[in-house]
């Protein structure tokens, strides 16, 4: 006799998404690798050229150009980065994830002391057509009270 076994995609994308989440994570930990290294243009380079960068405090950045002109003003001599996934989806089409997960972030105060910073970030990938995944939507944002404006000064005091 003769055995006949249907596969239907809806079988196979455990194996395939599993796949794709490990491909975002690699993608993930270059762009890490970069960041540490002080390296705007290899951050950069895990960017769609559409690339959109939303960082705390700033406008938002548009294109893999200024999005590397965003990177080398933060990765400074001095500065210290890290950030690690804590949750990477695949949507079922395989050709868009995102994951989101938690950043700490040491930079050089105006006085040359570390200021510290630490919060979390979502950044949604695509699939390119070479089949490596590249970030299209880039967010993070801090877990620290925001700084307060000093008072204004009265006039005449």
């Amino acid at each position: 006799t003769t055995e006949i076994y249907t596969l239907s995609l809806h079988d196979a994308l455990p194996i395939y998404t599993s796949a794709a989440v490990q491909a975002v994570k690699d993608a993930d930990a270059a762009s890490l690798k970069a960041a540490q290294a002080l390296d705007a243009a290899g951050v950069a380079a895990g960017y769609t050229d559409d690339v959109t960068v939303l960082c705390p405090n700033q406008p938002l950045v548009s294109g893999k150009a200024d999005a590397q002109k965003a990177w080398a003003a933060m990765l400074v001599p001095g500065t210290q980065i890290t950030w690690a996934p804590s949750k990477v989806e695949v949507a079922a089409s395989g050709d868009m994830a995102y994951d989101q997960g938690t950043y700490t972030m040491s930079t050089p105060g105006p006085d040359g002391k570390p200021v510290g910073d630490k919060g979390k970030y979502v950044a949604v990938s695509k699939k390119q057509a070479d089949g490596s995944w590249k970030v299209v939507e880039d967010i993070w944002n801090s877990d620290l009270p925001a700084v307060a404006p000093a008072p204004a000064k009265k006039k005449g005091k």
